[in-house]
């Protein structure tokens, strides 16, 4: 909203100091100040209002060390995140952007869904918490909104660099000038395609239609139901993992912490002409706004981890952590690199598949021996850890420093190929 208010000022009072709200990297500046600011400072007030209405989270007893200690402590802090991400972006991003009304319509989504998990869990007194299936439809239904919307909404497209020799070649129609700060044309071919991009590769972008085409060539028209389902896949699963990985003081928002970090770089090279030339990656026009998301999404999990660092003063529960892995698939999915999660949500994938594992294994030794086996001492993967007495802090840190590896591998891939 800031940003339409001084763009007025500028144009009609001209106004000293107004023209800066133009740039997406102060914008992205003064999100990630007011959401470490709205986090740090008002979380702490929140935090007393669960402790007053005694909102503490029921602890399972699973035998891990200092658990008993954590009974009682506030959860459903995940609120504090929600308004951390929510107010800064509202006031400082465009929010006639396509890219961030679906950011911010995942962000309430999921929110949402997660707020009624914990409220059953807390308030119901059930620890099962909302039915799995709910769960499960929930993240569904938002996997085919978002994928719907990149799909046909007309303010989504990616522009390839046309070599200026034979821009002839192609409709007039599918042709753009974009030029940049240095008053270079760069030539333009405005793509729908649901195209992405492959890490590692030269050639390095794929058009999902060839999924259908490969089987029948009449079915190319109906790429649209294999990109929806896709990105709805990757939004459940990274939201899963998120979800997963919550369970230990400062785990997941630290590590959600440098995955948002590494989306705003990518978020900002894929949607600046400039970088996207230069990189020779996929340019797409409007998704610099999601640098000012990202800004607010890193300031909220750094401000949130204040009080949610070991020994944690909250949790941010299924109200949290739902949300976070949510963001994070749907902002990959907007600048294409949705492939790059294995990678980039490493953490998140290595807890998911401790727990499938764990559990494959021990219903498959159970029906050929007659008792159930284990390969982990416990899952997900950071209970394992805890079992064999290395404490919380640590595992914590180690899986942040691999988080840092598996971010700097990503960035990476934008010119290893």
């Amino acid at each position: 909203m800031l940003y339409y208010l001084f763009k007025f000022l500028k144009e009609h009072y001209n106004l000293p100091g107004a023209g800066l709200f133009q740039y997406i990297s102060f914008r992205a500046a003064a999100a990630i100040v007011i959401s470490l600011i709205i986090s740090m400072i008002y979380g702490k007030n929140i935090i007393a209002m669960l402790r007053r209405k005694q909102i503490g989270e029921t602890i399972r007893e699973l035998g891990l060390a200092g658990e008993n200690q954590k009974k009682g402590t506030p959860t459903m802090g995940g609120l504090i995140i929600l308004g951390a991400i929510l107010i800064p972006t509202l006031l400082f991003a465009r929010i006639d952007n396509v890219y961030v009304i679906l950011m911010l319509v995942t962000t309430v989504w999921l929110g949402l869904i997660g707020f009624a998990d914990d409220y059953i869990k807390v308030f119901k007194k059930d620890k099962k918490g909302l039915q799995s299936a709910f769960k499960v439809i929930g993240q569904v239904g938002l996997g085919v909104i978002v994928g719907t919307t990149l799909f046909f909404n007309k303010n989504v497209i990616t522009k390839e660099e046309v070599p200026q020799g034979e821009v002839y070649k192609y409709s007039s129609e599918r042709i753009t000038k974009v030029t940049d700060d240095n008053f270079k044309v760069h030539y333009m071919l405005t793509d729908k395609a649901p195209t992405t991009t492959i890490p590692f590769v030269k050639s390095h972008e794929i058009d999902y239609s060839i999924i259908l085409c490969w089987f029948n060539k009449n079915l190319c028209n109906y790429s649209w139901i294999t990109f929806i389902l896709i990105v709805t896949f990757v939004i459940t699963a990274v939201s899963n993992g998120a979800n997963l990985t919550d369970g230990i003081d400062g785990l997941a928002t630290g590590t959600s912490a440098i995955i948002g970090s590494t989306l705003l770089v990518l978020a900002y090279v894929s949607g600046n002409v400039i970088f996207a030339n230069y990189l020779d990656i996929m340019y797409i026009p409007n998704a610099g706004e999601l640098v000012i998301f990202c800004a607010a999404f890193v300031g909220a999990c750094i401000g949130f981890l204040w009080y949610n660092a070991y020994p944690a003063q909250v949790f941010m529960g299924d109200t949290g952590s739902l949300a976070l892995g949510g963001i994070i698939a749907t902002v990959a999915i907007c600048i294409r690199k949705e492939l790059l999660i294995p990678v980039m949500c490493g953490i998140f994938l290595i807890e998911n598949l401790s727990v499938v594992i764990q559990v494959s294994y021990f219903k498959y030794t159970r029906k050929k021996y007659g008792e159930g086996r284990r390969i982990f001492l416990m899952s997900p993967l950071h209970h394992h850890y805890q079992k064999l007495g290395m404490h919380e802090s640590k595992i914590v840190s180690r899986f942040w420093i691999v988080g840092i590896l598996l971010a700097v591998l990503t960035i990476v891939t934008l010119k290893v190929r």
